[in-house]
This record gives C-alpha cells, sequence and structure tokens, in this order.
C-alpha cells in the first residue's frame, strides 16, 4: 500500500514538473498566447548548448589542447537561452574539488573524468555527467534545468554515465557515485 502511494506521488511530481515547465518556463509565442512546444512530444525550454561547450568537450574526451582538464561545469546563461561553460578543473583537481564547485543552492550540470580503480585492480576512468539540482534551489532554476538537461547530454556524444543529485549525500564519491560508475568498468 505504501509503495503504491509512493509511486502515485512520484507521478504526480513528474506531471506537476512537466506543467510548471508548461505554464512558466517556455515562452508565449508573439501575439498568440500560445506556447511553443518541440515537435516530438517531450516539451522543451528552448535553451540551446553554446557552441564553445561542444568544441570543448571535443578536446576534453580527446585529452588534447588546453582541455587537458578534470572537470567543467555548466551554467545557464544570464538570459537563460543557452548553457555555457562556468568553470574548468585543472587536471590536479579531485572529485572533492568538483563537488566543492558545485553551488549550495543554486543548479549546475558538471562533467568529470573520473579516475577510479575497478573491482579487480585496475586504474580506469570514465566520463560522468551530474546534474545538480538541489533541493534547496527555487522552482524556477530546477524546473529550467530539468527541463534542459536532454539539450546538453545530447550534446556531449560519447558520455555514458549520467547522474541526477539533489543533496549531498547523493555526490558522496564512495557510497553513491563509484557504485555507479563501476557498474559501467
Amino acid at each position: 500500500e505504501l509503495e503504491r502511494g509512493a509511486r502515485k506521488q512520484a507521478e504526480a511530481r513528474a506531471h506537476l514538473s512537466q506543467l510548471v515547465i508548461y505554464l512558466f518556463i517556455l515562452p508565449p509565442l508573439q501575439g498568440t498566447g500560445s506556447f511553443v512546444r518541440n515537435s516530438s512530444s517531450k516539451m522543451s525550454t528552448g535553451v540551446v548548448v553554446n557552441d564553445e561547450v561542444v568544441e570543448a568537450f571535443n578536446d576534453f574526451k580527446l585529452k588534447k589542447g588546453p582541455n587537458k582538464l578534470r572537470y567543467f561545469i555548466y551554467v545557464m546563461s544570464k538570459d537563460k537561452k543557452s548553457i555555457e561553460i562556468e568553470k574548468r578543473g585543472s587536471i590536479e583537481k579531485t572529485y572533492d574539488d568538483f563537488c566543492a564547485e558545485l553551488p549550495e543552492s543554486d543548479c549546475r550540470y558538471g562533467l568529470i573524468d573520473l579516475e577510479f580503480e575497478t573491482d579487480d585492480g585496475r586504474p580506469t576512468s570514465k566520463l560522468v555527467f551530474i546534474s545538480w539540482n538541489p533541493d534547496t534551489a527555487s522552482v524556477r532554476p530546477k524546473m529550467l534545468y530539468s527541463g534542459s538537461k536532454e539539450a546538453i547530454k545530447s550534446a556531449l556524444n560519447g558520455v555514458g554515465i549520467h547522474i541526477n543529485a539533489t543533496d549531498h549525500s547523493e555526490l558522496d564519491l564512495e557510497t553513491a557515485i563509484l557504485p555507479t560508475v563501476k557498474k559501467f568498468a
């Protein structure tokens, strides 16, 4: 009975999220009062990924040029129309440095080249995309980041591990991140 109630609550939250995006985030078409919809059945916020994000990512995954880095932190532009690079972590930085760069009460996307040891002792690394959408953020940015996540995920072609985090416990390396990442090692 409790499980069914929890499932209904989750479904209601998903429908509410879509409604908030539809009513408050999508810009109205001029003069019609209608809202812009993506041609697919999913709604879109209309946010695009800045070209610099794609170019830097392609260099990053090949570990060439000035992008011999550990991670990127991405932010929504001031006009809320594009996703751009906010911070770059040098190769000497760690996962803890990456987490420290995420704001306590605002949303971000992050991409990290996570180095770890597999269960059989081999050193390896994986590219991990993290959507940071903290519970303490206000509703509008949470909806905007949630609704725009697919745009950046599709721009970061080749990243197979996507993690959603809403509080710091979901960013804990040992208990949350590594168990997920090791499934792909």
